[in-house]
């Protein structure tokens, strides 16, 4: 269905309570959501009435409903005692909602739903939820269970394609918003911007509290194939300006913002967007009327931000509860009456850990069998590896466990050229340390095992790279280490991530040769660079075989994005991989591994 040309249809479930309104301007009727009524939480004299509202969040929750481990084949587990999933945030609602009132609550998600484990992906490709009589996707199905009033795009909600996203947002129960997702034909919101839901309070005007959506500017990059022609993704700030007032002048009492967007006020990508990507912060200084914003995205744990809006005074409070539903926010919304209208007092917010609670058996039982699904899926043998694999090492060694990824990436490429006139250039591979635990161990290999080792949907891109633009990337990626002295005691902990990079925007690159000093500044690292035995000469052309993110500027990284592309597929470079030890039988080294780089100070091997 043409995006311009989409109808938000006007639902209605009336609990007696009043209607909830997910409005979007390219709609001509409002969709709906399922409304409760509240009551004022007593007063302060006859002239003065009060009504306490909470509003709860949660933020990219990545497919995980259980608290389980899909590429370990365990419950989840880590050093900090923390617990995963939906059925934990469904108890943890569950019992907020008998302290404060069911009907002086409302639940909302700052975005990145449906993609990160291996349920999602098996219900976008295995078992898609876009087939004929396809099933409904868990994670629509657990959130409507759980009762969410609204949740906000985030930029993985894109990575299976418009079609996957839009029978998602069918499937739900409640609103997908994005004030900042427009067509990018009309500029009209492409999906419902905010809903206003409306608490009835004794004896008083009713309470009117309104969601805005924003959602993060990077999708315009990282999703590219996918949404360039057909959706446009303009800045946070400024699309909050325009909203904020219009919920306003609705009446909305209380103004919350569901933003997949951090607080940082930086940008992965650089200067290639004119838009921020973590600009939460931002929105809050700069946009008066707002109340509280819901912080996603950035993955962080912020129990309560206070920001001062620069043109009122007035405190806007931030909250990010931590990522795959392992934490939940709280805000508390003092509300008093005065000359008629409801004014927020005060706002207050917190977290609550999954960890504190157990699985909610309703939402574990709906799901029991999706879960069993993958669990068989991911645990099919596909081949026998003669020797243990780790990257526990891979982000300052050489290791051959990512030479696997880097090697598939090649061979598909290859393929894929063969015949044409880039057929004689020689093909060069990018991969990253993605974990820093994932293991394929000698003996039976399984889908579970390679999952592990690549954690994302990304597909595989071949573009044209001059040797001087390969030179330069490698020197970009270098800056991913700490400056270390020659003779200097080497922490490994303290080695790499220089000025908070993650381990995925570090890139090893197939088929050359160098030296990457860290006695050096970065910029000047890379050393003996080589291809084919001689110094690399910057003139030559190589192929690059390189993951989508990174192709369409994921990273910053210098030169790819505007590089001429050849070809791309939706292949996942992970289903690549497994088809690749399928074919093979048996994963053997000696068939991938090569020692590519390593790391030196002043010309002296650290390892």
């Amino acid at each position: 269905m043409p995006l311009n040309r989409r109808k938000f249809l006007k639902k209605t479930a009336a609990t007696g309570a009043g209607a909830a309104v997910a409005g979007a301007v390219a709609a001509p009727s409002a969709q709906a959501a399922v409304a409760h009524g509240g009551h004022g939480h007593g007063g302060h004299g006859p002239r003065e009435k009060r009504y306490s509202l909470t509003v709860l969040g949660t933020t990219d929750l990545h497919g995980h409903v259980f608290n389980w481990d899909y590429f370990k084949n365990a419950d989840y587990s880590d050093a900090g005692g923390n617990a995963q999933g939906l059925a934990r945030i469904s108890t943890l609602v569950e019992q907020i909602r008998t302290e404060r009132g069911r009907h002086n609550t409302m639940l909302i998600d700052a975005g990145d739903t449906i993609q990160g484990t291996p349920l999602t992906y098996y219900y976008a490709k295995v078992d898609p939820i876009t087939a004929k009589g396809g099933p409904v996707h868990p994670m629509a199905k657990a959130m409507n269970a759980i009762g969410y009033d609204a949740a906000a795009l985030g930029n993985h909600e894109f990575n299976y394609g418009i079609e996957t996203l839009r029978r998602f947002e069918q499937q739900l129960g409640f609103p997908l918003l994005g004030a900042n997702a427009v067509d990018a034909k009309t500029l009209k919101p492409a999906f419902p911007a905010y809903v206003m839901k409306t608490f009835r309070v004794h004896g008083a005007p009713p309470v009117k509290v309104a969601v805005l959506g924003l959602t993060n500017p990077g999708i315009a990059i990282w999703d590219k194939a996918y949404v360039q022609g057909r959706l446009a993704f303009p800045g946070l700030e400024e699309q909050a300006a325009k909203w904020v007032p219009k919920l306003r002048s609705m009446g909305a009492d209380v103004v919350i913002v569901s933003a997949h967007s951090g607080t940082s006020g930086n940008s992965s990508y650089g200067d290639q967007l004119p838009y921020v990507e973590d600009a939460a912060a931002n929105v809050a200084r700069q946009v008066p009327g707002i109340d509280a914003i819901l912080v996603g995205h950035a993955h962080q744990e912020i129990p309560e931000l206070k920001v001062v809006n620069e043109k009122t005074g007035r405190t806007v409070v931030l909250s990010e509860p931590l990522c795959f539903a392992e934490r939940l926010s709280v805000f508390d919304v003092e509300l008093v009456l005065r000359r008629g209208r409801w004014c927020v007092e005060s706002v207050a917010a917190s977290l609550r850990n999954s960890a504190s609670v157990a699985d909610d058996p309703r939402i574990t039982s709906l799901l029991k069998r999706e879960h069993a699904k993958v669990v068989a899926y991911v645990n099919q043998v596909v081949g026998t590896a003669t020797a243990t694999l780790t990257t526990v090492e891979a982000r300052y060694k050489d290791a051959p466990i990512i030479d696997l990824i880097t090697k598939v990436q090649e061979d598909v490429v290859k393929a894929a050229l063969a015949g044409t006139a880039y057929a004689e250039l020689p093909v060069l591979a990018q991969a990253s340390p993605f974990s820093r635990t994932s293991q394929i161990p000698a003996g039976d290999v399984t889908i579970r095992d390679l999952s592990g080792l690549y954690v994302y949907d990304n597909t595989l891109v071949a573009k044209v790279m001059t040797g001087a633009q390969v030179r330069a990337y490698l020197e970009y990626s270098a800056g991913y280490y700490n400056q270390t002295a020659a003779g200097a005691p080497v922490d490994v902990e303290k080695l790499t991530n220089a000025g908070g990079r993650p381990d995925y925007n570090y890139d090893y690159v197939s088929g050359l040769t160098y030296d990457i000093d860290i006695a050096q500044p970065a910029g000047s690292r890379v050393r003996n660079l080589s291809h084919g035995g001689a110094p690399l000469d910057d003139a030559a052309r190589f192929v690059f075989a390189v993951n989508n993110y990174r192709a369409n500027g994921g990273g910053a990284f210098p030169h790819v994005a505007a590089a001429q592309e050849l070809w791309s597929e939706s292949t996942e470079i992970r289903t690549r991989i497994a088809e690749w030890v399928t074919a093979k039988g048996v994963l053997d080294p000696k068939d991938f591994a090569s020692v590519d780089w390593k790391l030196t100070r002043d010309g002296t091997p650290v390892f």
